[in-house]
């Protein structure tokens, strides 16, 4: 009992010491074997062990999973960013709708390039300076910026859309045997309801301020330069999602912007190749090779999910490539700045990830895993529980998920086959649940979008919270709700 108690104790001041010094700006990369190496003297573990044998080896296999997905979406995305394909995107969005709907035009520009595969924090980078300019001419408060982009970017399409190549979406697919459509009229469902719930309470803060007489404010540029170089932005930024801001200035941006049809045209193929592979092309494919020892002894449901999204970015940078070939001034700048881009990202989360694997083989964590089990209202919502405490105690949707899957993924895997639980209804709540609470005030993404947009925490941080959490979980019980009472559909 003594040995449970230090080893609680063990885990409680590994985390906080990650938390509380990533907040400051410090480098997960440290800090992450450093909080791992604290919670297993507690416990009494071999320190050097814990370190090579547990830490690395698991930080090591969630590098081998993803590393695909990380390269080729920052590579996408910064070929999309300097061919000025995203910028056509959210000017075309803008001029459309115009500045009486200033609101919807930041959040459909958002979410349109984001489930078309383009890196939020590329997003960010360019809807900053347009939304500033679309809220000016419409006379909205400029601290109402952030709420709308994060709305667009960083809610539905980042984890209940189905198909959606995000990260976090691809994460629960080798531990369910899922792919990236799991649960899709699930999906589409906490889709609705959270771009629903976050522009009627957009509408409802602009109508408000425009009552007490308020504008859009302070008229300053938005500070995307100074936020790209700032360290702090960086550390917080690359454990959240796959690019490391850093590389934004790097390559070179065309002289000239595609026109809208060919700028939208690799969003498209990313969607269309993503379903082709995922339902048509992988299931017809031999893959029987797939259970010899020397490919891993596995079956397609384990690599499946991965292959589909890799196959689709991929195709969508050829295509984006051969669209833009001449119109890139600096290809080899352009692609060396997009995978480098991935590289700090990707082991940052994996840092993350070794450290909640040393955490889960302590002996103490048994208890944890029992509590988490214990949850009344049955595998979902203790799923869901346990992928929000740990999104918001990271920081990171990716970590928090991969670190919950990976201790818990295949206790819920036999909860489900002796209930007859489908594993996309897993794969689902566990995505949107990692989406919710790791929009934290030190989550990178939060911290990223404030930057660029030019405002505080006190200024905008409110509204995040209720169109990123707020409405985020009000989506998460309906799917638990419905998919309690009819399964997955």
């Amino acid at each position: 009992m003594e040995g449970n108690a230090l080893g609680l104790l063990g885990i409680l001041a590994g985390l906080g010491l990650l938390i509380f010094f990533a907040f400051r700006g410090w480098s997960v990369l440290l800090l992450a074997p450093i909080g791992a190496l604290v919670a297993a003297a507690f416990a009494g573990e071999p320190l050097l062990a814990s370190w090579t044998q547990t830490f690395m080896e698991s930080a090591a296999r969630f590098v081998a999973q993803f590393f695909p997905l990380f390269l080729l979406g920052a590579l996408f995305g910064k070929i999309m960013d300097d061919s000025g394909s995203v910028t056509t995107i959210a000017r075309y969005m803008t001029e459309k709708l115009g500045t009486e709907r200033a609101v919807l035009a930041v959040v459909l520009a958002g979410a349109l390039v984001t489930y078309g595969g383009v890196s939020l924090f590329v997003a960010f980078f360019v809807l900053a300076p347009m939304g500033l300019a679309l809220f000016r001419a419409a006379n909205i408060p400029r601290r109402l910026m952030p709420a709308a982009i994060a709305l667009g970017t960083s809610t539905f399409t980042m984890s209940a859309l189905p198909g959606t190549p995000s990260i976090q979406n691809a994460i629960p697919m080798p531990f369910f045997g899922t792919t990236p459509f799991a649960a899709p009229g699930l999906g589409i469902m906490a889709s609705v309801i959270m771009l629903a719930f976050g522009l009627w309470w957009l509408r409802r803060v602009e109508a408000k301020a425009r009552l007490a007489g308020e504008g859009f404010g302070d008229d300053v540029p938005a500070p995307v330069d100074a936020a790209a170089d700032d360290p702090i932005v960086r550390e917080r930024a690359t454990t959240a999602h796959e690019f490391d801001p850093a590389e934004i200035h790097n390559g070179m941006h065309a002289f000239s912007e595609p026109p809208i049809v060919l700028a939208a045209l690799p969003l498209i193929v990313v969607v269309v190749v993503n379903l082709l592979m995922s339902m048509l092309i992988l299931p017809a494919m031999d893959v029987s090779f797939l259970a010899e020892e020397r490919w891993g002894g596995i079956s397609l449901s384990a690599v499946g999910g991965v292959w589909s999204v890799a196959t689709a970015l991929l195709a969508a940078i050829l295509t984006a490539l051969a669209i833009n070939w001449r119109r890139l001034p600096s290809k080899r700048s352009t692609i060396d700045a997009g995978a480098n881009a991935s590289v700090l990202p990707i082991f940052s989360v994996a840092s993350l990830v070794g450290f909640g694997a040393v955490v889960a083989a302590l002996p103490a964590f048994e208890l944890v895993r029992q509590w988490v089990l214990g949850i009344e209202g049955g595998p979902l919502v203790s799923l869901a529980i346990a992928t929000n405490i740990l999104a918001a105690l990271t920081g990171s949707a990716s970590g928090g998920l991969t670190i919950a899957l990976d201790s818990l993924g295949p206790t819920y895997m036999k909860i489900a086959a002796e209930i007859g639980l489908d594993p996309a209804l897993l794969h689902r709540v566990a995505v949107i649940g990692s989406g919710t609470l790791d929009s934290l005030p030190h989550n990178g993404a939060v911290v990223t979008l404030l930057a660029v947009c030019g405002t505080t925490h006190k200024q905008s941080y409110f509204d995040i919270v209720m169109v990123g959490i707020v409405g985020a979980i009000v989506a998460l019980v309906a799917v638990i709700m419905v998919g309690s009472a009819v399964g997955s559909f």
